[in-house]
């Protein structure tokens, strides 16, 4: 089959979820599909995305939009009652060359990625699949709770908004896909239940067990640009930490990942790093000795906890971050729900070697087990067919 993927960004490198699913997905499909690859594109466009993709798909279209373009995006869509989150991404002239390349490619299904590119296709009369992804509007509402005054009315507006267009987008395609069944559950829609929950995978040929010195006693990784990452960032050096150092004053930290917001910039101390963009994430990985995910807000599965896991690292994360997971609390992942129990369990796996060794292996089977590329991307491939 000829499949037209749609994605709001292009999914090379992939230092972002969205990116990272996309990536994967079209490298399974491409074994038995012919894609068409649409990708709009606010950013600077990395050296070896083109080459990369070329090696996957018939064709690459990605259609530049400037920082002006978004602007007035923003503008209109304050007046339309549709998100912010999809306000940002639509334009008619996008729009224009969008149905013009779906004229010419005639494609038999339209796979698009999030909501935020779902005004583009909603209405065109061809086989389509949306990836919801994550839930936005539950991910907008878990914000409410930490975000300044000045911001929660608008907030409240974008909540209101994307429960009402994450409804309306549930009837406008044939098939709907999730990340996990959290996440479904959480669909605003009647028949929720029909949506398929497609999991993320790990390359497990990449992410594979290291061994190299220990710089690090903790690692945090992700997007630092990205809220709930910026937020478990200053949950764990503001509140957890503060209850560790007593015990180990020299503990250091790492928090790792592109694009730090001045949030994360400014938790820098003697006893953590900021290291911004790094070349190869795995080295950060293997430096410490615990992988901490503290998700406060947010939703969807954490691609950082799988990584982690299939490189042989024990990982402590929050409930929030562990119910997409379906993992053995205790025995697969540890699990704290505050600041003191981070505290506690992060010092018992520093003082129990062996402690942190079984659970680092069985994490490891775990994800080897359950979380297959393959495995999962057979799933959309099973709903186009």
């Amino acid at each position: 089959m000829r499949l037209f993927f749609l994605l709001p960004r292009v999914p090379y490198p992939t230092e972002k979820g969205d990116k990272l699913r996309a990536f994967h997905q079209i490298t399974q499909l491409a074994k038995h599909h012919e894609i068409i690859l649409c990708a709009l594109n606010d950013g600077t466009l990395h050296d070896e995305a083109i080459p990369v993709l070329k090696k996957y798909v018939r064709s690459i279209h990605i259609i530049e939009i400037s920082k002006i373009t978004v602007f007035f995006n923003i503008l209109k869509v304050l007046f339309s009652g549709k998100p912010l989150q999809v306000g940002y991404f639509y334009n008619t002239a996008s729009a224009r060359k969008i149905r013009k390349l779906i004229e010419e490619t005639k494609p038999d299904h339209i796979f698009c990625q999030l909501i935020r590119v779902a005004e583009y296709v909603k209405d065109i009369p061809i086989p389509k699949t949306l990836d919801y992804q994550d839930v936005f509007s539950k991910g907008v509402e878990r914000r409410l709770a930490t975000a300044p005054f000045y911001l929660k009315p608008f907030l409240r507006i974008e909540y209101n908004r994307l429960l009402k267009y994450e409804r309306e987008a549930f009837d406008a395609f044939d098939n709907k896909i999730i990340i996990s069944q959290p996440d479904r559950d959480l669909i605003p829609h009647p028949e929720r239940e029909k949506i398929v929950v497609v999991s993320n995978g790990v390359d497990t040929d990449f992410f594979k067990p290291i061994s190299r010195a220990k710089e690090y006693d903790l690692v945090f990784t992700g997007n630092m640009g990205y809220p709930p990452n910026i937020n478990a960032a200053e949950y764990l050096v503001n509140e957890i930490l503060p209850r560790i150092l007593p015990h180990k004053p020299d503990l250091k930290l790492l928090i790792a990942g592109a694009s730090p917001h001045l949030k994360v910039q400014v938790l820098k101390t003697d006893q953590v790093t900021v290291s911004g963009w790094v070349a190869d994430i795995r080295e950060c990985y293997a430096a410490a000795r615990i992988f901490i995910a503290p998700m406060q807000i947010g939703t969807g599965l954490q691609n950082k906890i799988l990584e982690a896991m299939a490189m042989e690292i024990p990982c402590i994360t929050s409930p929030l971050a562990f119910q997409a997971l379906k993992a053995t609390e205790g025995e697969d992942i540890v699990v704290a729900r505050t600041p003191e129990e981070y505290a506690q369990h992060i010092l018992m796996l520093l003082g129990n070697p062996e402690k942190a060794a079984n659970i680092a292996r069985h994490g490891h089977d775990f994800v080897l087990r359950n979380y297959s590329w393959e495995k999962e991307t057979d799933k959309i491939d099973a709903l186009i067919r």
